[in-house]
């Protein structure tokens, strides 16, 4: 790399980090204000707990969703100034083309994407499972509902399925309970019982009244007693299926999970699929971006960085939009959502190839 390709990539990263460290004590700001009544309602919580446990996770999280947007502002703020000061036209009277200068921009959005890619991938999902376990202790109304669940089934593999009619995480206790094996179509064996409940020292369950039904050709034989304690190839957590869950696993849990969630039946997995995807394309976006606000203020407008700005945020606001949309639309049953969350990635590549190619003329 030349002098000038320093030149460039420092500018990039330190504006970049610049605009970052603008917008999260914003953020922050906002936050203690939403939730200083919050914490003055707990007298035993101290200020160093919510900053270890909440506001340094708080930090994290956000930090890494304004990255695209504090990285587009950035390079259109000091691409700009470059554009100003009459900089970019000594280098275009160098015989520096555009692709040429657009080299040490696309070494910064490859850093900053690996950046993100870690954070994406294994920093952020830890983060916010404190971040929402700190928020369930301290700030969300606990509601009933929230820890019981009903009518819930698994396919535990080709030949085994598991019913319950309800769970309560909260007495780790369910009721209704069945599991029933077969081969091929025909049933050969069914395991009931009335109650059942997690012993989490051990890791096993104990059965209340229960019945255990074999299916010869001839004959059915049938085992009952008043309560047994046995294992099974599934625990209490696999009865939890929330969207919000996805956040909190790094991405070689969550691929795992939905691994295991696919050959037991579970017929909804795109919410976990959208989050998994999700956490690749955002990053990835880091160098459409990158291209889209260099185009845009590599030539010098009437106005100055003024107009560049307010062009490139509103462009800004079009992706997130399309970006939500795309998430909601991907997470329904029955499509494809690896498409839907590039999509928005295909759509401003296309506009960031078109400027490119304007730019370049």
């Amino acid at each position: 790399m030349k002098k000038l390709d320093w030149y460039i990539l420092k500018r990039y990263l330190v504006t970049f980090l610049f605009t970052l460290l603008i917008l999260i004590p914003i953020a922050v700001a906002i936050d203690i204000s939403q939730r200083v009544d919050k914490f003055l309602a707990h007298s035993d919580l101290g200020v160093g707990q919510i900053i270890d446990e909440y506001y340094k996770n708080f930090i994290i999280y956000y930090s890494n969703t304004f990255m695209p947007l504090a990285l587009f502002i950035a390079v259109i703020l000091f691409t700009s100034k470059l554009s100003n000061n009459t900089e970019i036209v000594a280098m275009t009277n160098a015989k520096i083309s555009f692709t040429r200068f657009l080299y040490p921009y696309m070494v910064g959005a490859t850093l900053v994407t690996m950046m993100a890619l870690v954070m994406n991938h294994f920093v952020v999902p830890n983060s916010s499972k404190e971040r929402k376990k700190f928020e369930k202790e301290f700030f969300n109304k606990k509601r009933f509902k929230d820890d019981i669940v009903e009518n819930f089934s698994l396919q535990l593999n080709d030949s085994s399925y598991m019913y319950i009619k309800s769970y309560s995480f909260k007495s780790s206790q369910g009721s209704f309970f069945s599991i029933e094996n077969y081969k091929g179509i025909e049933l050969v064996q069914k395991l009931t019982a009335d109650n059942i409940r997690w012993i989490n020292k051990d890791s096993t369950f104990k059965l209340t009244r229960y019945s255990l039904r074999k299916v010869f050709k001839d004959r059915d034989s049938i085992f009952s007693g008043t309560s047994i304690d046995t294992t099974f190839t599934f625990t209490p957590k696999d009865f939890l299926y929330k969207s919000a869950l996805a956040q909190e696993l790094p991405s070689h849990e969550l691929s795992d999970f939905i691994k295991i969630s696919k050959k037991r039946g579970v017929k909804n997995l795109n919410a976990y699929l959208v989050e998994f995807h999700k956490r690749t394309s955002l990053p990835i976006a880091c160098y459409i971006l990158t291209l889209i606000a260099v185009a845009l203020a590599f030539k010098k407008k009437r106005g100055g960085i003024g107009v560049n700005l307010g062009i490139g945020v509103s462009i800004m606001f079009i992706y997130v939009f399309f970006l939500k949309v795309a998430e909601v639309l991907g997470a329904v049953a029955g499509v494809n959502p690896l498409i839907y969350v590039w999509i928005p990635n295909v759509i401003f590549g296309l506009l960031a190839f078109y400027l490119y190619l304007n730019a370049r003329k």
